[in-house]
Parts: structure tokens; C-alpha cells; sequence
């Protein structure tokens, strides 16, 4: 019951991290380019996780690098979720709109439930499936549908993609931590999706000066490569670590719920009445996934 306490506070902790994020992105991405800003949050992600990596294993006198054969897996990890599905979520609401990516990719939790079910061998279960089917409902509300779907069915489908690479993250991550601590696990896929972001990175046109020279996007660059990347990434490998990997992806459905929130707190955004029922629904339904014994 503790352990499973534990992993539902880290979950719920990162989804609302990543879904106040925006409110700090929506400035950054004025003077900073997306894959470059995706860079060097990893930079900075990945130094502050190594030295504490380094301290935390080096007093138990632990090696700090894992073997070959968990390389292999971390940097699928890397590539499929801190690489692919990223590049997927900014090429997919570029091409469609951020209304229809928050949207999308809430549907994280559903190929969650499907890619654990055959990679991991968790069942289906009847509070599952009606979590499930509470939080999608109260998404749906909070979010509302886009009549002008089907004029971005490209992007769509790319949204899609990142939906399904983040939920394939989520269930490898489970799968790593059986022999590996999280601390690693999220340190390192870090390090290998830096490197298959640097060469997209020398792609654009980046004005360094203008970053270094304002002390508003350095501030911003480091919560959001401090706590939105580091400290998130964490949280959530670790929560999936703690928790049935299905139940734990229905925590997603908190980011729209902080986001606007946060939204109404900082940009002055309106909350209508729906809001607040869609996230009735998606308290509802997390709180249901969490009482299962599995």
C-alpha cells in the first residue's frame, strides 16, 4: 500500500510538472527554437541527474555506468520516448494545433494498458477499464472536441505517433527497472536522447547571445531543464517503477487539468464549467485505478 501510495504522488507530481510546462514554454519558444530548446533541456536534465547519479552511487561505492546489454535498453528508451515522441509531439502540433496535441495525446494511457498487456503480461481489469473510461470522458471535457479535426489529419497522425512512442517508453521503463534503479534508467536514456537530438539541433538557426543575454530565458531554460525535464522524468520513471505501468499512465490525464489551472493563475485564461466536471471525472477515475489490488 506504501509502495503503490508512494508511486501514485510521483506520477500525479510529474503529469502536473509537464502540464503547468507550457505556461513557461509559450515564452522560451518566442526566442528559442523547439529542438533547440528540447536540447538544452536535456543538457542541462542530464548534468544535474549525472552528478547526483555520481554522489548518490558513489557513497555506496555502486558502479555509476550500466552494463552493455542495459545500454541497449536505456537507449531504446532514449530514441523512442525522450527523442521520437518528443520531435512527434512539436511536428504534430505544428501541423495540426496545440488544442488537438493536449487532446491526442491523452490517449497515452490507452496504448499504455494495450503495450502492457502484451509486453509486460498485465491483465485487463473491469476498474481498468472503467478508469479509463472516466478519465478519456473527462479529458474530452476539459479539452473539448475540434470540429476542424479531420482538416489535420496529417498532424493527427503524427500526435498519434507520439502518443503511442510515449506509452512504448512507459512500458520499457517497467521493463528496465526490474534490474535497474531510476535514478539510471532516467539519467542515461537522457544522455542517448541528446545525442540523436545534437545533430537536429545544428540544423537551426540559433542566436546564442540573445539566450545568454537575457536573464528571464535563463531562469526559464533552467526550470524547464531542472525540474519539467530532470525532475519530472524521474518522478515518472519512478512512479511507473512503483505501479502497475496501465494504472500508473492514467496520471496523463492530470496534465490538462494543471495546465489550465495554471493557465487561469498566470496568462488570466477563463475556466468555464466544464472544466471543472472533466476534472471531477479524471479524479474520479484515478482514484478508482488506484484502489485495484493487482
Amino acid at each position: 500500500m506504501r509502495k503503490r501510495l508512494i508511486g501514485s504522488i510521483c506520477l500525479f507530481l510529474a503529469a502536473s510538472i509537464w502540464g503547468g510546462m507550457y505556461v513557461v514554454s509559450k515564452y522560451i519558444l518566442e526566442f528559442v527554437p523547439p529542438v533547440t530548446l528540447v536540447w538544452i533541456r536535456y543538457v542541462i536534465a542530464f548534468a544535474v541527474l549525472f552528478v547526483i547519479l555520481f554522489f548518490v552511487k558513489g557513497k555506496k561505492g555502486s558502479k555509476i555506468t550500466p552494463g552493455k546489454k542495459d545500454c541497449l535498453l536505456i537507449a531504446w528508451i532514449g530514441f523512442i520516448g525522450y527523442f521520437v515522441s518528443i520531435c512527434f509531439q512539436f511536428i504534430g502540433t505544428k501541423l495540426s494545433n496545440a488544442h488537438m496535441g493536449s487532446l491526442i495525446t491523452a490517449s497515452t494511457p490507452v496504448f499504455v494498458i494495450l503495450f502492457a498487456r502484451f509486453i509486460l503480461g498485465e491483465l485487463f481489469t473491469r476498474k481498468k477499464v472503467i478508469s479509463l473510461v472516466l478519465a478519456t470522458a473527462g479529458v474530452v471535457i476539459v479539452i473539448g472536441l475540434d470540429a476542424g479535426a479531420l482538416k489535420h489529419i496529417y498532424g493527427n497522425m503524427v500526435l498519434v505517433g507520439a502518443a503511442i512512442t510515449w506509452a512504448l517508453l512507459s512500458v520499457y521503463v517497467k521493463v528496465a527497472s526490474k534490474h535497474l534503479d531510476s535514478l539510471s534508467i532516467t539519467t542515461y536514456a537522457i544522455f542517448f536522447a541528446l545525442i540523436f537530438t545534437t545533430p537536429f539541433m545544428l540544423l537551426q538557426h540559433n542566436d546564442f547571445w540573445l539566450i545568454l543575454g537575457s536573464s528571464k530565458i535563463i531562469w526559464g531554460l533552467i526550470y524547464l531543464g531542472v525540474v519539467s525535464t530532470a525532475g519530472a522524468f524521474f518522478l515518472w520513471n519512478k512512479g511507473i517503477e512503483l505501479v502497475d505501468a496501465g494504472i500508473g499512465s492514467l496520471f496523463l490525464f492530470f496534465q490538462p487539468v494543471t495546465g489550465s489551472i495554471l493557465g487561469w493563475i498566470c496568462l488570466g485564461e477563463d475556466l468555464s464549467p466544464s472544466f471543472f466536471i472533466g476534472g471531477v471525472l479524471i479524479v474520479l477515475a484515478v482514484s478508482i485505478s488506484a484502489k485495484e489490488d493487482y
